[in-house]
This record gives structure tokens, sequence and C-alpha cells, in this order.
């Protein structure tokens, strides 16, 4: 319906609100992102964020796997304008290391008084009687099932708390560091390596690095669909001789017209440069042959 939201991003917001206005929708929501699955992108959190104030629109972050960066003083820059956001999904299990599942759901409204109740309470409860007594011997603000999308749910947040008092902010800050650093050094060291080609241009603004090998077989054939057809099997079959050698495992996949690229997420700080070092080599030595 409107193909240059794919193209423009952002900046065809304004006209996607007037077109769904005009055809009698009330648009209610837009839906930024911070830190994408594939490539590790970051929406322009503060221009959305304009856009959504000027026509009263739920901004809403989905930081499941980029809100870790909030972490670190030197990348967090990278999510400004998520304190504007209406709400924001988080996911310590990703970027973080806690371990599975820790997921939140962050939302503005609160309770304005003791009366009332906050967002998330309003939507959800359900007031169930055999759960909520009102006349039980306790403080009742300790039911906290109303409050939940589930109810009843495993205590999560208990894995990010202990994490957090073992680690530090600190520590989390240098966990983060340390796996944006090493994305870089793969970066560096494959952006004019031969027989690698990156996905995108320029250095990836999350751990994700995204690259293509191509072996000494098809490094002078002519960009064509034939080229296409047989770069698109390279990916599979290095990773399934990875697995055979038990040496490492990268996943690849394809994306709109990208044939099977290699997508290297690094989110083990224990990891170094050596291991890096170790991927490129192997990837090289498994698929030379190709």
């Amino acid at each position: 319906m409107f193909p240059e939201v794919k193209e423009k991003g952002m900046a065809a917001i304004p006209r996607l609100v007037a077109f769904t206005s005009e055809h009698g929708f009330v648009p209610f929501l837009v839906s930024a992102t911070a830190g994408t699955t594939v490539y590790g992108a970051f929406d322009p959190l503060i221009a959305i964020a304009d856009i959504c104030k000027k026509y009263k629109i739920w901004m809403h972050v989905d930081g499941a796997w980029g809100g870790g960066l909030l972490m670190s003083r030197k990348h967090k820059w990278k999510l400004n304008g998520v304190e504007r956001a209406n709400s924001v999904t988080w996911n310590p299990h990703k970027m973080m290391g806690v371990p599975l599942q820790c997921s939140a759901l962050l939302v503005r409204e609160e309770s304005v008084s003791a009366s009332l109740k906050g967002l998330m309470q309003s939507c959800n409860q359900m007031h169930a009687s055999y759960l909520f007594q009102q006349d039980k011997h306790y403080d009742l603000s300790y039911d906290t099932g109303d409050k939940a999308l589930q109810c009843g749910r495993h205590v999560d947040v208990f894995k990010l708390w202990l994490m957090w008092r073992a680690k530090g902010t600190v520590g989390f800050e240098a966990h983060i560091d340390k796996c944006l650093e090493l994305a870089e050094y793969l970066y560096n060291k494959i952006k004019n390596r031969e027989g690698f080609e990156l996905v995108i241009e320029g250095k990836p603004q999350h751990t994700n690095v995204c690259f293509w090998y191509v072996p000494p077989s098809l490094r002078n054939m002519e960009d064509n669909e034939e080229r296409m057809n047989r770069l698109s099997k390279v990916a599979p079959v290095i990773k399934a001789r990875m697995m055979e050698y038990g040496t490492t495992m990268v996943s690849y996949q394809p994306l709109g017209d990208k044939v099977n690229f290699f997508r290297m997420v690094i989110s083990n700080p224990a990891a170094a440069h050596q291991d890096i070092d170790f991927l490129i080599e192997e990837i090289e030595r498994l698929g030379q042959d190709l």
C-alpha cells in the first residue's frame, strides 16, 4: 500500500499518518527498533519521538537486542530518545547474558496516587477472587500478578538482580564494551580481506557482522544470477562442515534480495581476538574448495 515506507523509512511516517487518517483509521502506534535482529541497526529515536509527539501517537521501542547498550557509557548514545518512549521491551537474556528467559516490558505511565493503578495493572487486572482476596493478613501490594501479562510466572527478575549484584554496573558495561570491540575487530579484519564481502557498508552499529565468504572459484565471476545462485550455497556448506568438525558455528540466512550470508553475532565477552582470527581462518579453510 505504501512502498515508500520501505524506501524512506522514518521520513514516510507523517505521510502514512495522513494516509491512514484520511481513510478513516486512527494511527495509534509507531514501533521503533533499537538493535534489529539481523543487522543490529538502530532507528533514530529522537526524530521518531518528535513525530509521535506531534501526532499524539504511542511510541514503542523494541530494545530486546539493543537495550543492553544502555549499560555502556560509550555506546548508550545509540539509544538517545528512548527516554521519550511510552513503552520499551528489553531482553537482558540476550546481550547481557542473563540466563533464559529474562524479558521486561517497561511502560511510562505509572500510578499518580495510592488510589490509582498503573497502566499495566489497569489493562491486565482480572480481580480474580481466588487469588487476590482483600482481607489477607499481609500488605496487598505484594500481590503483583494483576500487573503482569502472565499473572503466574517464574521470578525471572531474580536472575537479573543476582547477576547485577555479582557483576555490578561496571561489570555489565565492560561486558557490553568488550562485545562491541570484538565485533569491530572482526569488521576491520574482513573489510578488505580477499574472499570476504560485507553485506552492508560501514562499521556495524551493534555486534552483528554480516558478510559473505566468496571462494576462489567465484571471485572473478561476473556479478550475475549464476554467481548469486552459487554464492547462496556457500554458507550452508561451510556451516555444515563447521558442525561436522566441531570447531565453531555461525548462523547464516538470506534477506530480501541478498542470498545466504553469514551473520556473526558476538555476545560472549570471554571471546578474544584469537578466537576471531581462528573463525576467519576456519571459514577460509572449509570453503576454499567450493
